[in-house]
């Protein structure tokens, strides 16, 4: 009987020692079935998950910050207590935009007065830019006076307030109360 050589050693680390005493070698198919019935561990089961779950986590967490980009960006509009209506039925607000997107602003109602039916831009510093149907676009950081002409259903009382409703095209609703002059 021969003795096993050190190559027949390296053979025998992936079969069973019955195998490996009969024949002398592992046959290739007994190994095959051998890796495929064991899987992957438990434990590095758990770390692909971990890892994973954390790589999805942090892409959350950066979209809904903002550290992507657009994606997180946001309007802040602000409106200056100098904003006003006039008896004739011009509606002047005075608009900053202190967010990171620009605001589109569709829709403009004063409750008991009526809608806005054009916009212009009075002043700016900044881009702000008017459109069709009182449609008024402004820029992240942009700030001035636009003039919107309101379709009048009652006529504005000198001294009086009034709600001011400004809808935008990401969805959001700013009341702002403006005295007639």
């Amino acid at each position: 009987m021969r003795l096993p050589h050190v190559a027949d050693y390296k053979i025998f680390i992936g079969g069973s020692r019955d195998s490996f005493l009969k024949t002398g070698k592992v046959g290739e198919t007994q190994m095959k079935n051998k890796l495929l019935k064991r899987g992957i561990e438990p434990i590095i089961a758990v770390v692909i998950l971990v890892a994973i779950t954390l790589v999805i986590a942090i892409g959350v967490i950066g979209w809904i910050m903002g550290w992507w980009g657009t994606f997180g960006a946001t309007e802040s509009l602000q409106f200056y207590p100098d904003s006003y209506i006039d008896t004739s039925g011009k509606l002047y607000l005075h608009i900053k935009n202190a967010g990171s997107a620009s605001a589109v602003i569709y829709k403009v109602e004063v409750s008991g007065i009526g809608t806005a039916t054009q916009a212009s831009v009075v002043a700016a510093q900044g881009s702000i830019n008017t459109g069709a149907n009182a449609e008024v676009t402004v820029a992240p950081g942009a700030e001035g006076t636009v003039e919107f002409d309101i379709k009048l259903s009652g006529s504005p009382v000198a001294g009086a307030n009034y709600l001011v409703k400004i809808y935008t095209r990401a969805g959001n609703v700013y009341s702002v109360t403006v005295q007639a002059k």
